[in-house]
C-alpha cells in the first residue's frame, strides 16, 4: 500500500490513520500520476494539485483513504508518497471543488501538462505605426536558468528569437521562421513555400524544424550566463517576389559586439514586424516541476522612417495548458522598470490571463545604442 509520507505545504494537518474506509456519497476527482507526479527516487513520488477552497480533503487509492487533511490554505499542494507508483490518486471532500490538475493525456505521456504553462508578453504598437526593427533586453537571474527553459526575447507573427538552456553543457541562441505552409513535417513543405537562407553568422547552425509547424531554424552554441543582460535585435524588410527577409542579431556583454545569427527569406509575405511579443516556456517535460523567472526590459521599435519608439505596455497571456486551468503556476507583470515572466514549479500566486501591464517610463531612457545602418544584411 502506498503511504503518505508528509505534506510540503504549510498549514495542512494530518487527521486520520491510514487505511480508513473511504467516505461515500462524496464528489471526487482522479489525479493521474502521469501528468501531475514527479519522482525523486525509485519509491518516492511528489504529486501536485491546486485547491481553490479550504475544508476537508480525503486522499484515497482504490477503496482506502491514504490520509485525511483539514485544508486551511488554498493554492498548490505537494503530497509526497513513498512506495510503488500508482496510476492515480483520488481526492474527495469539501476542498476539491474547482481543483486544478492535468486531467488527461493530451499528447504522448501527458507531454504538454508535464511541460507546464507557457506564458507571453504581447507588446502593442503605437497606433498607425510600422515596425522595421525590434530591440529587447533579457536578464535571467542567477539560479533561474533551469534546464529546458526558452527565454524568447523577440517574437513576431512569423517566428521567434531568444536563448535556451539545452543541457548542463549546452546553451543556444535560437532564431526560427515558420513556413507559410501548414504542416509539422518539414519534408512536406513544397519548394515554393520553403524558408530560404539569405545569410548566417560565424559558427551558426542552419537547418529545418518541425512538430510545431515547420520552417527554417538557426542556432548558435553559446554558453550565456545567468546574471548578465543580453540584447536581441530583429529586422524585417519586404523584398521583391512577395518575400520578406527577417534577420536577427545578438549582443553578449562578454563579447562587446553585435553578432549576426541569420537572415531568412519567407515566401508569400510582404510585411513589417507584426505580433511583437516575448515568451517563457519549458520544453523539457521532466523539468516542469521547477520554477524559472526572466526579466525583459527596454523594448524599442524603429519605424521604416528611422524613428525609435519605446514600448511600455504588454498584455499577459498563456498557452492552452494555462487557458484550460490544467496548470496555474504562471505569473507575469512589472518588476522595477522591466516586465517579468515566471512559470512552472507549482507556486500558488498566479497572474490573471489577459491582464495588461505597463512598465514605468524612464525619463533617462534612451534609444538603443546600435548603428543599424552598419550591421550588414
Amino acid at each position: 500500500m502506498t503511504k503518505a509520507k508528509r505534506w510540503l505545504k504549510t498549514g495542512l494537518f494530518l487527521l486520520a490513520a491510514l487505511r480508513v474506509p473511504a467516505q461515500s456519497g462524496t464528489n471526487s476527482v482522479d489525479v493521474p500520476f502521469g501528468g501531475n507526479a514527479w519522482s525523486s527516487g525509485p519509491s518516492l513520488h511528489t504529486v501536485y494539485f491546486r485547491l481553490r477552497h479550504t475544508g476537508s480533503l480525503y486522499v484515497t487509492t482504490g477503496q482506502y483513504v491514504i490520509s485525511t487533511f483539514n485544508i486551511r490554505d488554498t493554492g498548490y499542494q505537494a503530497l509526497k508518497l513513498s512506495g510503488p507508483a500508482v496510476q492515480s490518486i483520488t481526492l474527495k471532500g469539501t476542498a476539491i471543488q474547482g481543483a486544478a490538475y492535468v486531467p488527461n493525456n493530451e499528447g504522448n505521456f501527458f507531454y504538454w501538462g508535464r511541460r507546464g504553462p507557457s506564458v507571453h508578453l504581447n507588446y502593442p504598437l503605437p497606433e498607425d505605426t510600422q515596425a522595421e526593427w525590434f530591440y529587447n533586453e533579457v536578464f535571467v537571474p542567477s539560479g533561474q536558468d533551469v534546464q529546458g527553459s526558452y527565454f524568447m526575447a523577440d517574437g513576431f507573427a512569423q517566428g521567434y528569437f531568444g536563448m535556451q538552456v539545452n543541457s548542463p553543457k549546452e546553451r543556444r541562441i535560437l532564431f526560427s521562421v515558420w513556413s507559410p505552409f501548414n504542416t509539422d513535417d518539414p519534408a512536406a513543405v513544397p519548394d515554393s513555400q520553403k524558408i530560404l537562407l539569405v545569410q548566417k553568422g560565424e559558427g551558426v547552425h542552419i537547418g529545418a524544424f518541425g512538430n510545431e509547424g515547420s520552417g527554417g531554424q538557426s542556432y548558435l552554441h553559446f554558453m550565456w550566463k545567468a546574471g548578465n543582460t543580453y540584447r536581441f535585435l530583429l529586422h524585417a524588410r519586404p523584398v521583391a517576389g512577395n518575400y520578406t527577409e527577417f534577420t536577427a542579431w545578438f549582443y553578449a556583454p562578454e563579447e562587446g559586439k553585435w553578432r549576426l545569427i541569420a537572415g531568412f527569406r519567407r515566401p508569400q509575405t510582404q510585411s513589417w514586424l507584426t505580433g511583437i511579443h516575448s515568451f517563457l516556456e519549458n520544453f523539457d517535460p521532466e523539468e516542469g516541476d521547477k520554477t524559472r523567472y526572466v526579466l525583459f526590459d527596454h523594448q524599442w521599435i524603429r519605424t521604416p522612417e528611422g524613428k525609435w519608439l519605446p514600448l511600455h505596455k504588454a498584455r499577459f497571456t498563456g498557452d492552452n495548458t494555462a487557458r484550460k486551468g490544467y496548470r496555474m503556476d504562471y505569473a507575469g507583470g512589472v518588476k522595477g522598470t522591466a516586465f517579468y515572466l515566471q512559470n512552472c514549479g507549482f507556486f500558488s500566486q498566479y497572474t490573471p490571463l489577459d491582464s495588461w501591464w505597463q512598465r514605468p517610463a524612464d525619463a533617462n531612457e534612451t534609444s538603443p545604442t546600435v548603428d543599424v545602418d552598419h550591421l550588414g544584411r
